[in-house]
């Protein structure tokens, strides 16, 4: 009796146990919501709309034949101090770190700016690149300026404010600077790093070790920092150019990508918050579809698109490829609210969100994609945060998907804000006997019978394994124990029973 009586209290306090976890699980199911959306307020644009085109009034050294052209700007010594005294200067919204090194050894330095430098939220990324080409060095001159902007504004101005706290910028001053020392186009090896990059139509630069290591160096950046947008300055004209770059046939025809619309948009925002780039004669609207300019092929722009989900412009931020060190305070004022309005245009537009398991609540690294538009977007795999830039227009209809999940899809009205919208999936699972199986035919009628499915689906199984071994091993102890204590005694005879099937 005394042995029925211990099995007893423990097969009730096993049930006691099971009871208790599976309402804490399923109260905890329920604090997760549906899919929910917002638009933020509308995207301001800066627009100068002044007719001059020449950075100086008077004709100032426009050959520059008999004058240093280093003259007034950075030697990369001094661009790398200048990054490192940033980095002191403004350690609390900013780190400092190397993507790599030129085929000279010099380090690719990186400027990262945010409230949380270095830590995952889920926050866009955006990324400036300067010095593509050696010979144009506006870009590295105009990003050290921008950065200094941003960290003397936080926290006065609302745009840097915005920037600082929303996104995480990375800015690459100089992706050449061995051909900024050598004033050459292309890097130390004579190779124009803006046709080093796989390229879509044409069998180039596939193999990695043939590719040069700056090109390498950006390559190996975009795996390990999920960009949603970007864009690399050069010199030599004044215009926002958007891909595709290059053509089937090499023609030079107008051959836009899936995302055309959204990449005009973004060209857009860039020229009419420029002092005159809008107002060109030779790009309508300043911008333009770069294989309707002259076809690439190897380009970082149309690569960054394919394979790392980011979209990116060339921005052509000067007519002059090296101009008088004196302009560039003036170039800088041109191209100031372009610069911040283009890294602000990720939060002030497009759709943003998560998606989740409404099964456990966890984060599902799913993808995006819009209706008619043959791109895809994946959610982060740690949040499962997802943003898809989106040109402003009546309606899209988005859809979320996951294997082993049902997707979901829903229909936004997007303007000129920025729309929120988080996706919760359900699992396609049923039970068949006693297995839990993957099935895209889901019959679930019970509705209790399904959460407690769902219950074991999840991290409590592990739980309930462990739990289930410990007490049977418990019984077994105990029933070994009763055994040796009962063969001690002798048993009486008992009527036999006649078992009936």
């Amino acid at each position: 009796m005394k042995m029925k009586k211990l099995l007893f209290s423990i097969l009730l306090f096993a049930f006691t146990v099971s009871s208790f976890l599976l309402s804490l699980s399923l109260a905890k199911g329920a604090l997760f919501n549906f899919a929910s959306s917002s638009s933020s307020s509308d995207f301001d644009k800066c627009i100068n709309t002044s007719h001059a085109r020449h950075l100086l009034e008077d004709d100032v050294l426009r050959t520059q034949t008999s004058v240093d052209l280093a003259k007034g700007y950075m030697t990369n010594a001094d661009l790398e101090k200048a990054i490192k005294q940033f980095g002191q200067r403004c350690s609390n919204i900013s780190r400092i770190y190397s993507i790599g090194k030129s085929v000279h050894g010099f380090p690719l330095w990186v400027i990262e700016i945010s409230d949380k430098p270095g830590e995952e939220e889920t926050e866009p990324a955006f990324k400036y690149i300067g010095n593509v080409h050696g010979d144009e060095p506006v870009g590295r001159e105009l990003l050290i300026y921008l950065a200094n902007w941003l960290c003397d504004n936080y926290l006065t101005d609302p745009l840097a404010t915005l920037i600082v706290e929303n996104v995480h910028l990375h800015i690459l001053p100089s992706m050449n600077p061995d051909g900024y020392s050598l004033r050459k186009r292309g890097n130390a090896n004579e190779v124009d790093l803006n046709r080093d990059f796989p390229d879509q139509f044409f069998p180039l630069n596939y193999n990695e070790d043939s590719r040069q290591p700056e090109t390498r160096a950006i390559i190996n950046w975009a795996k390990d920092i999920r960009f949603t947008a970007s864009a690399t300055l050069h010199g030599g004209a004044l215009v926002a150019n958007y891909p595709w770059d290059g053509t089937k046939d090499r023609s030079t025809s107008y051959f836009g990508c899936p995302d055309d619309e959204t990449f005009q948009f973004m060209a857009s925002i860039y020229s009419h918050s420029h002092y005159n780039m809008s107002t060109s004669k030779e790009f309508p609207g300043g911008i333009t579809n770069g294989a309707s300019w002259y076809p690439i092929y190897g380009g970082m722009q149309d690569w960054n698109y394919i394979h790392a989900g980011c979209f990116e412009l060339t921005l052509e931020v000067s007519d002059n490829k090296w101009p008088n060190a004196a302009e560039l305070p003036i170039i800088w004022r041109y191209n100031k609210m372009s610069l911040l309005n283009l890294v602000a245009s990720l939060v002030k537009t497009g759709l943003h969100g998560r998606i989740y398991s409404s099964h456990d609540g966890r984060p599902l690294p799913g993808i995006i994609s819009i209706t008619g538009i043959n791109y895809t977007v994946r959610a982060g795999k740690t949040f499962a945060d997802y943003h898809r830039l989106l040109a402003p227009k009546d309606k899209y209809e988005v859809v979320a998907t996951m294997p082993g999940y049902k997707s979901k899809n829903t229909t936004i009205w997007l303007d000129e804000g920025a729309v929120s919208l988080d996706f919760v999936l359900d699992p396609e699972f049923t039970v068949k006997g006693s297995v839990l199986q993957n099935d895209y035919d889901c019959n679930c009628n019970n509705k209790r019978t399904l959460e407690f499915v769902h219950f074991l689906g999840g991290f409590h199984l592990e739980l309930y394994l462990i739990f289930i071994a410990t007490l049977g091993f418990l019984c077994l102890l105990l029933l070994r124990r009763g055994k040796l204590k009962f063969s001690t005694q002798r048993l009486s005879p008992v009527a036999k029973r006649t078992a009936v099937v």
